[in-house]
């Protein structure tokens, strides 16, 4: 049975941090929103990923605290890890946050409703809902349908994949494996990688390129490698399997050099999909690209008009903070009277492994590719709170500067505290700040981040 909810001026397809972000700033700027979720609210970064993810990161950097803290004269009983207990922590918190999600929307006046939308043509949205008893439906009328439904862990990349784990099954378990193969060398493979490491688990890493996190800067793919390995992890670059088969004992990783491995648990981290199936983009003439993304301009808008998409759904810059920025761009646009795009082009990032790693601007060899004269200053050493332990980890960090201009292009770093402090470094990019205003800062001393503003002499002109 279908049913008719009325019109709206927007209706958003997918609860996620960006689909809620844009009908909350939608409504308020007057617009009549309806927002549609067939899973639970709030989405990948808040329930599967950034945030449990990251609650994983505290729970495994606690190893490296305890070990820290016997250097600064702590007796310890020899710590334990339940992972029992910290899954029912997080289920608790993400349940909060769910919570929150919902209040959020309710009190901006966003209409909640809970099935599976797709397009049914120009201006018209379906919603499937679960009944009590039959599945009933509900046609929507919209001037603007915004897509936000995110992406999917890949499947099928290699033969038997689909018998792997994902991040979602990895951060529901309740007991943890003695040892476990991760297939796949970027954010997720990397960042569990040396997360299990320090809870105990044996990892084998296999990945198909040289080092892991392509796209990274040199310096911190190198240092990713090297602190995987200092931390236990078992590194096979240039080493995939061609096939992942199912045994009673877990899963067989064969190898196209007829060698095998069995795995008690194998976690699949080979990328993400664009979940654009079943979105009904045939009814207004959308076609996704090969990869299942959505094309956008740089508004978000699609081929069809009137109909937009944000986040991992196109496939550009696949972080929580684009999408949330795009939505509400987008509600800006359309209801606020202030047109803007989100400019792409310098997005701060960040690799919650231990030690961490943030970046914010090129690489330095992308500035090279593009043939811009560039001063690149680099400084290493032992963070303080561990050389004075003796622990061998160690802080790096590069400064990417125009040497026409002397602004400065981008900031890499590794070490404890990266990610904070290349946010703050974002801003002065963003800014225009130049090495010179840089030079003319003064250090807070003692930090880490004071050596950002000590780098004097580059390193080398390239």
């Amino acid at each position: 049975m279908q049913t008719s909810l009325g019109d709206f001026d927007l209706v958003v397809i997918g609860a996620g941090s960006g689909g809620v972000a844009a009908s909350r700033r939608a409504a308020a700027h007057g617009a009549r929103v309806a927002i549609v979720e067939g899973r639970r609210v709030g989405g990948t970064c808040v329930l599967r990923g950034c945030v449990p993810k990251k609650l994983l990161m505290y729970a495994a950097e606690f190893g490296d605290a305890f070990a820290t803290a016997r250097g600064y004269g702590w007796s310890l009983a020899e710590p334990g890890f339940e992972m029992h207990r910290w899954a029912a922590a997080k289920a608790a918190e993400t349940s909060r946050l769910e919570g929150v999600y919902r209040r959020l929307l309710e009190g901006s006046g966003v209409t909640l409703l809970e099935g599976h939308a797709s397009l049914a043509g120009p201006g018209q949205v379906v919603v499937k809902r679960a009944g009590d008893a039959v599945e009933d439906e509900a046609l929507l009328g919209a001037r603007h349908v915004l897509l936000a439904t995110g992406s999917s862990p890949v499947t099928d990349r290699i033969p038997g994949l689909e018998h792997c784990a994902t991040s979602d099954d990895l951060l529901d378990l309740a007991a943890l494996p003695p040892a476990a193969a991760i297939i796949g060398a970027g954010f997720i493979a990397v960042e569990f990688a040396s997360m299990l490491a320090r809870l105990s688990v044996k990892v084998s890493l296999y990945f198909r390129g040289r080092l892991p996190l392509r796209g990274f800067d040199e310096m911190l793919r190198t240092a990713a490698l090297a602190e995987l390995q200092a931390a236990g992890v078992e590194v096979h670059a240039e080493t995939v399997p061609t096939r992942v088969q199912a045994v009673s004992g877990g899963l067989l990783l064969l190898f196209g050099d007829e060698r095998m491995r069995e795995f008690p648990w194998v976690l699949n981290a080979t990328g993400r999909r664009p979940n654009s199936a079943g979105l009904g983009l045939e009814t207004v003439a959308v076609v996704p690209d090969a990869d299942g993304a959505v094309p956008v301009g740089h508004g978000s808008e699609t081929a069809a008009p009137g109909v937009f998409a944000i986040g991992d759904l196109t496939n550009r810059a696949n972080l929580t903070p684009v999408a949330i920025a795009e939505g509400r761009a987008l509600a800006d646009t359309l209801y606020g009277g202030t047109p803007r795009t989100v400019d792409l082009s310098r997005i701060p990032m960040a690799v919650f492994m231990l030690p961490p790693m943030a970046s914010c601007g090129p690489t330095e060899a992308a500035r090279v590719a593009a043939g811009m004269p560039t001063k690149v200053f680099e400084t290493e050493f032992r963070p303080m709170k561990t050389a004075f332990t003796g622990g061998a980890l160690r802080t790096r960090m590069k400064l990417l500067v125009d040497a026409a201009t002397d602004r400065v292009e981008a900031v890499h770093m590794v070490g404890p505290d990266a990610p904070e402090i290349v946010q703050s470094l974002a801003v002065a990019l963003t800014a225009g700040a130049t090495k010179a205003h840089f030079d003319r800062t003064l250090a807070l001393h003692p930090t880490a981040a004071e050596e950002f503003v000590l780098m004097r002499e580059p390193a080398r002109v390239v």
